[in-house]
């Protein structure tokens, strides 16, 4: 073989083997954990590569944490990293609280973290109280008066409540909740728009911030505006539902009448016509007097001028309202 090419190969060979060393064991990150006084060997990075962790994202915080006089090993960070926390986070926030007399280990800000909190903004909150604002507060007064509120709460996290402590939304419900309570038990709404502060005060006294994330520090009520008067549209309700009931019920009876008119009508109807064939059948009882020799002709004669007379009565009394005949003849 060519002694050119033999070299040539050896050169590329060792490039080859070079870079694959450089991709499993990072000698730069090692050259700088050495010269930043944190010793993480060469073997650990290489497991670091085989665990599939990042060796970069544990060198970094380990400097830093080293740097700020915080104990912490590249163990331990490992651990946070392959449990799915953020280590450069949670050391930041480690260091945020040393600064701040804040007291907070490792074990609870990788708790808090991997419980899905940011644990850097928690303890920037513990040092620097953040406000929250509630949306419009809608209630209504004693005197039916509507209240629109709208408030301004200053929260401060609590670091040990972290873990399992409701958030803002429990925060900004129960403020909302002691507003409308507060606002409901005034008897005039003109008492809430003079002195608006009572309503901070007695929300705050009622200790809304047990069991959250938070400690209220300050409620205060930025803008107070009157709504609807609820109390008149509900009386003009109430008053419109009862003048439909009265139609309703006025209805029912005048129906109730009419069908009773026309009973009635249909009862006269009917005897009208009772009357009518009562009527028709006395020519036939006449007549069957008469073969059978139960009346005379005189007892007939009698009978005509009595029936006449009735006439005569009728039409000198008024327009005739009989249903028959004024007379009968054969």
């Amino acid at each position: 073989m060519d002694p050119m090419l033999y070299a040539f190969l050896i050169i590329v060979g060792a490039i080859f083997a070079l870079g694959l060393f450089l991709q499993f064991i990072p000698l730069g990150l090692w050259i700088q954990s050495m010269s930043s006084g944190v010793y993480v060997g060469l073997t650990q990075l290489f497991a670091m590569r085989l665990r599939r962790v990042n060796p970069a994202r544990i060198v970094h915080p380990l400097i830093t944490a080293h740097k700020a006089d915080l104990p912490l090993d590249a163990s331990q960070l490992e651990a946070h990293y392959l449990a799915g926390g953020n280590v450069e986070r949670v050391v930041q926030a480690l260091i945020a609280a040393q600064k701040a007399g804040i007291t907070l280990d490792f074990k609870s800000a990788t708790a808090i973290d991997l419980a899905g909190r940011n644990v850097l903004e928690a303890v920037q909150t513990s040092v620097n109280p953040k406000v929250i604002s509630t949306p419009r507060v809608a209630a209504m007064a004693k005197d039916g008066i509507q209240l629109i509120a709208i408030a301004r709460v200053t929260v401060r996290a609590n670091i040990n409540r972290l873990v399992g402590g409701a958030g803002e939304e429990t925060i900004l419900a129960r403020v909302g909740e002691g507003i409308v309570s507060t606002i409901g038990s005034a008897v005039s709404h003109k008492a809430v728009l003079e002195n608006p502060d009572n309503i901070s005060k007695t929300v705050l006294s009622k200790g809304l911030d047990a069991g959250t994330a938070f400690e209220i520090l300050s409620i205060d009520i930025a803008d107070v505006d009157v709504g609807k008067n609820i109390g008149a549209e509900l009386q003009t309700d109430q008053a419109e539902a009862d003048k439909r009931i009265a139609q309703a019920r006025a209805e029912e009876r005048r129906a109730m009448a009419v069908a009773q008119e026309q009973e009635n009508r249909a009862r006269v109807e009917d005897a009208r016509a009772r009357v009518v064939e009562a009527e028709a059948q006395v020519p036939l009882a006449i007549s069957e007097a008469f073969r059978r020799g139960n009346l005379g002709v005189m007892d007939y004669a009698r009978y005509q001028n009595m029936q006449s007379d009735t006439g005569m009565r009728r039409a000198l009394a008024g327009p005739s309202t009989s249903t028959g005949n004024g007379s009968t003849g054969t």
